[in-house]
């Protein structure tokens, strides 16, 4: 069995492979960043379920406290810690930077 291919015919064989392997090598970059994107949304719809959940807890406790007054120091408290928090956290965002990049071949630090 003998193949008899004309030049023409070779050359369009392999533009057809290499346009194969560009379209697979594209779906595969286009697929890495789609999930790249996926995960950034899931942290932060997790990062909002935790600060509603967090803030929800400071609302119980202070609710608590407010409506059962007794205790000047213990109302003090409950009013000043979530400022605290919120502080610490605010200074600690505005001056931490986060690099969420993703590493690639020969990218230097």
């Amino acid at each position: 069995m003998t193949v008899d291919l004309t030049p023409a015919q070779i050359t369009a064989g392999a533009g057809v492979l290499l346009a194969l392997v560009l379209v697979w090598r594209m779906g595969t970059r286009r697929a890495r960043k789609a999930a790249e994107v996926a995960r950034a949304s899931a942290r932060a719809v997790s990062l909002v379920g935790r600060v509603v959940f967090m803030a929800a807890a400071f609302v119980g406790v202070q609710w608590l406290v407010v409506t059962n007054p007794g205790n000047t120091t213990l109302l003090i408290v409950v009013l000043a810690l979530p400022d605290l928090l919120a502080a610490y956290v605010l200074t600690r965002t505005l001056t931490v930077t986060s690099m969420d990049t993703t590493k690639r071949r020969g990218d230097r630090r």
